[in-house]
């Protein structure tokens, strides 16, 4: 066959593909229904001029078309990677993403649940006509072929009758995975079928599952390699498109050839992957310019694969018998039963489990006629026909009902898709649209029309020709006025969705505005529109509600957050964290300028447009997501104010260049300059841009010298005493919101606050904690459990400190022991609830535990009394609390006084005659103490520190508790106190009596 010829005949291809889409739109069908028809008749025309005996003129170009230089493995490998690749890099991934489980359904169980059908229905009747050599196995082969989908014409009819974004994804998402699919399973049958292996049921879903998810590894893998050298092409578009188109080939060759995996399952995860991380990896314009040449890519390589698959129809059909008819008929059944079990008995259960929103039953009706199927399925016929290990039997069977099942679909589904649109009334505009639709049509055309005034004006145009020309866009503008009391006829509910949808696809356009200006970086460009278009979707199915959820949803924590937050405190991997929350400062900055301009967009032209009433709710709207995202930007600059700063100056940056380009943009267009001087001008912005490119990096500060150093609780201890406790503590990261302690689960830490506010929820009260604070010690010396949730207020650095390792601290250290002694103490008081008097020692289980260890150590005599240092070390455990405890919590005093009772009265016990002398001395004692302590009060205040985002840290002095001045002091206050307490009270301080 002469390369002459060859040439000819794809140019003849070409032609017929370019001069048939103006056809389909005009005829109202989708290209691949033409395509087939007109494939199917070149084919019928060129065996036609082949074997006529009335001229040989054209036998050798109708030898092109009848047997191709193309067999069915060279078609897979040239077009299948390209059309599968070109899909993969338009997909919305982070949407896919939310809608994974009925893409799966629709991709791999309804692959099953198709060749399972169509396989079983055809083997009785195989058995039935005494077709010998057509196996059960061959039927399930059948059915792998034809379960592949070509949704191209349901996509493109969603998008003309604005039908559901998600609609459309799951559509692409199930074309897209049901291919590989269905071609694993066809690989499997087709070994067993030839005899290169015998598996069971198991071995067959083992085999599945390896090809699968080897395909996604080195789909992946090889995707991530070619995101690795796109910057080292930064500035040459033409050498990134030309990486791209080797990156789906050399993943199906080597994934098919070497590595024994699904080529179609890697090619597909390698353009996911160059889809999420390319963008941030090279300029705007360059990625549009790679997205607009794949697209062009793609179309021919679809449209010749189409066109050279239903060329070989005519020889494929050839010999049509009445069993043959009934055959196909039984697939035709089977098929559409199998669609329509998935699409109407497995769909709804997701939705039930919330595992995706339900769809309307219009629109399933709609997905399950609109299963068309096409060219891969036509390609996998003709490698069953050209396989010389299957049997002649086998090979016709196979091609001549696939072949049949697809010119069915596209004659029968392709031509009367449309119609059954119409007749489900999806293709008319729903009451909000249509009041919409003239609104907007009488404010456009009088815009236009004074615009025509004053370019008519300015041009010098004679009136009597202005005045024509304006007084149709004043009939226009008349008539479309006349119409607008449809929308004041709507609920004041449907003109505000009416506002949210504009507010949501107005976003959209801002940021990829902003991407084509470079001022929002590439690895965000992407999550802003997946947030955008899910704004939009929830906007339209929930209204108002749905659009404050996709506002909120943001500003909270998500999954990969966690997970990097948890590799932080679990093992001590800081920078995931670091880079999502410099991820997330970048993300609310931009946030926030998008809420600014809708505000803008709000009130210049939704105002005009739906009115004041329905603005000003939008305005509302807008104001509440301001507010929380400034509050989330607030919590982050208040603990990394440095941060803030540096990535608010590189946005200016960026702006800046931007504007720079722009500007010398203008003047070359003005001709204001030359070619060369606008290319260096260009060159020093790309030099500025490169600069400020870089993001800079964030240090998150929890190392654990410097936390241990500055925090107020351990900076006066030596250098060896810090490094013992750096040994023992575990930074840990918190954010707003974050539950650090929940009530009623066991203390397995205590945590000392380094920086930012947590709050203490007690049942009746809350506590604000800052910086040098301790918290969770409490259920750690009582041995019980939580007594109340503790929430961060705002980010936060802890040190957090293990059980045994809280008690080996507090055992070691002795002002460090009297000082979370006391802050337990008064922690325990500020969490009783009001009315209650009883006040357990919360110090006595660890502090028991502490002492019995210090006397065994120090004094081995069991016989042998307190020395006079262990009794002043039992003194230092009683507190008292200066006046703005008291003024900082009024109730405080009042429990205080209450405790105070409890313990005079276990003061004023009899002793025995043999310990009086003794505690007379003592008291002797005490009141030396008390007078040096009270001298020292000044200079422990002085060195006291003040800490956190919440007041003061609690001042202490040690006192003399059995000082008979104070108990002259407090003793009528405690008798009328007494008095006035309720009888469950008086009960309770009774038996604290006892027990004293």
């Amino acid at each position: 066959m002469e390369t002459p010829l060859i040439t000819g005949a794809f140019a003849l291809l070409l032609i017929t593909i370019s001069l048939l889409q103006p056809l389909a739109r005009r005829l109202g069908l989708a290209p691949s229904v033409l395509l087939a028809t007109v494939g199917t008749m070149i084919g019928i025309l060129a065996t036609y001029l082949r074997y006529t005996a009335e001229t040989n003129a054209f036998n050798a170009i109708a030898d092109v078309f009848i047997n191709p230089p193309l067999d069915s493995e060279m078609i897979l490998y040239i077009f299948l990677p390209i059309l599968l690749f070109q899909t993969a890099l338009t997909l919305d991934v982070r949407r896919i993403i939310e809608d994974i489980a009925p893409i799966l359904l629709m991709a791999v169980v309804a692959v099953f649940v198709a060749t399972a059908f169509i396989g079983f229905a055809l083997y009785p009747l195989a058995t039935l006509f005494s077709l010998t050599d057509i196996t059960l196995i061959a039927c399930l082969l059948l059915g792998s072929i034809v379960a592949t989908t070509d949704p191209v014409a349901v996509v493109a009819i969603f998008r003309d009758i604005g039908a559901p974004a998600r609609l459309g994804r799951i559509v692409e998402g199930e074309s897209l995975l049901n291919d590989a699919a269905a071609i694993v399973i066809f690989v499997i049958l087709l070994h067993m079928l030839t005899g290169h292996e015998t598996m069971t049921v198991g071995e067959s879903a083992i085999a599945f599952s390896r090809s699968f998810a080897g395909g996604i590894i080195v789909g992946a893998l090889l995707g991530r390699i070619a995101v690795s050298l796109l910057p080292v092409m930064r500035d040459i578009p033409l050498a990134q498109v030309t990486l791209s188109l080797a990156l789906p080939y050399g993943t199906y060759v080597l994934s098919d050839q070497f590595v024994d995996v699904s080529a179609v399952v890697a090619v597909v995860c390698a353009g996911t992957v160059f889809n999420l991380y390319g963008p941030a990896r090279i300029q705007p314009a360059s990625w549009q310019f790679l997205h607009a040449v794949w697209e062009q890519i793609s179309f021919w390589a679809a449209s010749l694969i189409f066109l050279l698959s239903a060329i070989l129809i005519p020889r494929f059909v050839e010999g049509f018998t009445p069993i043959d008819i009934l055959l196909l008929f039984v697939v035709i059944v089977a098929a559409l039963a199998a669609r329509a079990v998935v699409i109407f008995g497995l769909l709804p259960v997701l939705s039930v489990f919330r595992m995706g929103q339900a769809v309307n039953d219009r629109y399933k009706t709609v997905i399950l006629w609109g299963g068309m199927r096409g060219a891969v399925t036509l390609t996998l016929a003709l490698s069953v026909s050209e396989h010389a290990m299957l049997s002649d039997e086998v090979s016709v069977f196979v091609t001549k009902l696939a072949t049949g099942f697809v010119l069915f679909t596209l004659l029968v589904y392709g031509t009367s898709l449309k119609p059954l649109i119409r007749l489900l009334g999806l293709d008319k505009l729903n009451a909000r649209d249509e009041a919409l639709r003239t609104q907007y049509l009488a404010l456009a055309l009088s815009d236009v029309r004074q615009e025509l005034e004053t370019a008519a004006r300015n041009y010098h145009i004679a009136p009597r020709v202005t005045d024509d020309v304006l007084k149709d866009y004043e009939t226009r503008a008349a008539a479309a006025a006349a119409e607008t009391n449809k929308l004041e006829e709507l609920k004041d509910w449907d003109r505000v969705r009416i506002g949210l949808i504009a507010l949501a696809d107005r976003e959209q356009q801002l940021v990829l505005e902003h991407f084509h200006d470079k001022t929002i970086s590439g690895r965000s460009v992407s999550r802003f529109l997946a947030m955008t278009g899910r704004t939009g979707d929830l906007t339209r199915s929930e209204g108002r509600s749905g659009y404050n959820q996709a506002a909120r949803q943001p500003l909270k924590f998500g999954l990969g957050f966690r997970l990097a937050q948890t590799l932080q405190r679990r093992l001590r991997i800081a920078r995931p964290l670091a880079i999502r929350l410099a991820d997330r400062f970048e993300f609310l900055l931009v946030y926030r300028i998008l809420a600014d301009e809708l505000v803008d967009f709000n009130n210049q032209r939704i105002r005009p447009l739906l009115g004041d009433r329905v603005a000003d709710i939008l305005q509302d709207t807008l104001a509440i997501r301001q507010d929380e995202t400034l509050a989330a930007i607030d919590a982050l600059r208040l603990q990394y104010p440095d941060y803030a700063d540096a990535l608010e100056g590189q946005f200016l940056r960026k702006a800046g260049v931007r504007l720079e380009e722009t500007a010398y943009d203008e003047a070359k267009e003005q001709m204001l300059i030359g070619t060369e001087l606008h290319r260096e001008l260009l060159r020093d912005a790309e030099r500025t841009r490169k600069a400020c490119h870089t993001r800079p990096k964030l240090d998150l500060g929890l190392k654990t010298r410097e936390l241990v150093s500055a925090h107020p609780l351990f900076a006066d201890l030596t250098r060896k005493q810090q490094k013992a406790i750096r040994r023992m503590m575990r930074p840990q990261f918190a954010t707003p919101g974050e539950k650090l302690i929940r009530k009623g689960d066991r203390g397995d830490a205590a945590y000392f606050i380094a920086s930012g506010a947590v709050e203490v929820r007690a049942p009746s009260h809350n506590i604000r904690l800052g910086r040098g604070d301790v918290f969770g010690e409490i259920a750690l010396m009582t041995g019980g459990r939580r007594s109340a949730d503790v929430v961060a207020l705002g980010y936060c650095q802890l040190l957090s400190l293990r059980a045994q390792d809280f008690k080996a601290l507090l055992g070691e250290n002795e002002d460090l022991r009297n000082h979370v002694a006391m802050l337990t103490k008064r922690r325990q008081l500020m969490n009783m609830d009001d009315g209650e008097a009883e006040l357990e020692d919360p110090v006595f289980p660890i502090f028991s535990e502490i002492r019995t260890s210090t006397r065994s150590e120090e004094d081995p005599d069991p016989e042998a009394g307190p020395s006079e240092q262990e009794t002043n070390e039992t003194e230092a455990e009683v507190f008292t609390f200066d006046e703005t405890d008291a003024q900082n919590d009024p109730s405080l005093t009042e429990k205080l006084n209450a405790a105070d009772t409890v313990t005079k009265k276990a003061e004023e016990t009899p002793l025995p005659d043999n310990e009086r002398d003794g505690d007379a001395n003592e008291s002797e004692g005490k009141a030396e103490a008390k007078e040096k302590s009270e001298s020292n009060t000044g200079s422990a205040d002085a060195k006291e520190e003040k800490g956190g985002a919440e007041g003061a840290q609690p001042r202490m002095t040690p006192s003399a508790a059995t000082s008979s001045s104070d108990e002259d002091k407090t003793e009528p206050a405690e008798e009328v106190r007494a008095r006035s307490m309720p009888e469950k009270t008086q009960e309770s301080n009774a038996k604290s009596h006892e027990r004293a």
